[in-house]
């Protein structure tokens, strides 16, 4: 897979639902992170892969990044859930992109790792928002 590469979405990006989105990750981080036995988290630290994951599997677009961070690029903009996060503030250059590094084949392995439970949060995510949808639309 070609992870610099954009694709479709199956939500059209927009303010409201990165809102929406970003609240939904870092929930769903709190729980990965109770189900690892480790202290809630303060912020989405950490959740790159799955944050940049996430988002293209909703909203399209590619996955851009380095060693150190990924991030979304989705109809020409730099999205990220992660921009508030600690470990991305303490960054010298969060958002370089070096295309090579999705080549590395321990990073291949760690988002092949991650995808699976993506593909359930990405589920989940667009159930509710189907659910809160027909909700408005019964009002």
């Amino acid at each position: 897979m070609d992870w610099n590469a954009s694709r479709g979405g199956t939500l059209l990006y927009s303010c409201e639902y990165f809102a929406l989105a970003k609240v939904f990750v870092f929930r769903k981080w709190c729980d990965l992170a109770s189900e690892h036995g480790r202290a809630r988290p303060d912020d989405l630290s950490g959740a790159c892969k799955y944050a940049s994951l996430f988002m293209r599997d909703v909203f399209g677009g590619a996955i851009r990044g380095h060693y150190e961070h990924q991030y979304n690029y989705i109809e020409g903009r730099l999205v990220d859930l992660g921009h508030d996060a600690a470990d991305v503030g303490a960054m010298c250059h969060p958002y370089l992109h070096e295309p090579e590094f999705f080549e590395i084949p321990s990073l291949l392995r760690a988002l092949d790792r991650c995808q699976p439970r993506v593909d359930g949060w990405v589920a989940e995510f667009l159930a509710e928002q189907r659910a809160t949808c027909t909700t408005r639309s019964a009002d």
